[in-house]
């Protein structure tokens, strides 16, 4: 049975984002231990960039269109602080996790910090303007057109890259600043509203039976994120220590 207050074809969605993220990762580590031939260039590879950047973009989407669901069921202050320090917490994690595995890449804003932050801006743009959601889309053009006019090199540190105005990109294994992400978050959460409201069956419809996998993955992205690149690196050393 599917859980009445679940949009099932949002959590397929966001399932189907978790398993592209899973392979990809998957790929980026078994370049990380040299087994990829011939080697992969992760960071300037088109191939690879590309779909780093549809991968967010999906996650982003989805969280936009599941704070437009919220919304729309009264969800209060209450809950969403719950979750929110979930994820604020998990960020914390994984820039600890991350500093210990890269020392001069670790992350210091990855999509976890990003999308605790944009939360926070979506949730609070909402209740200043509830029920209107048309200045969403140009309010997102702007977010994604901002940082291709911006750049101040005054921000091209580790306390000021978060906000994405930068002249050059920083040495990280994850990136993702508020600017031009929080425009895909704001585009999800006008998608949402306009589903819900124009078209609830592509949104609120039942999912097929097939989704079942992804809906399950898709009810918890937060728990696949933290554990699974933990467990695929030890799967994968332990696989190398048997070769050996």
């Amino acid at each position: 049975m599917s859980d009445p207050r679940r949009a099932d074809r949002l959590d397929a969605l966001r399932g189907a984002a978790i398993v592209w993220m899973v392979a990809y990762h998957f790929a980026f580590d078994l370049n990380h231990l040299r087994w990829l031939a011939p080697p992969q260039d992760f960071y300037r590879d088109p191939f690879w960039t590309w779909q780093r950047t549809a991968i967010v973009s999906l996650f982003l989407l989805c969280a936009g269109m599941g704070q437009a669901l919220a919304a729309a069921g009264g969800q209060g202050w209450p809950r969403f602080w719950r979750r929110w320090a979930q994820v604020a917490g998990c960020a914390l994690a994984v820039s600890a996790g991350s500093a210990l595995m890269f020392p001069r890449s670790w992350i210091s804003f990855g999509v976890l910090h990003g999308m605790a932050l944009m939360l926070l801006l979506v949730r609070c743009a909402g209740a200043l303007a509830p029920g209107r959601t048309a200045w969403l889309w140009p309010a997102g053009a702007l977010a994604l057109l901002l940082p291709h006019g911006l750049g101040f090199a005054a921000l091209d540190n580790r306390l000021g890259n978060w906000l994405g105005l930068v002249t050059r990109k920083p040495i990280t294994e994850d990136w993702v600043p508020v600017l031009p992400w929080l425009g895909v978050m704001l585009w999800g959460l006008a998608a949402g509203h306009w589903l819900r409201a124009r078209r609830p069956p592509w949104l609120l419809g039942a999912a097929p039976g097939w989704s079942r996998p992804l809906r399950w993955l898709g009810q918890r992205p937060l728990t696949v994120y933290m554990l699974h690149q933990p467990l695929l690196l030890g799967a994968l050393m332990l696989a190398g220590m048997a070769r050996r």
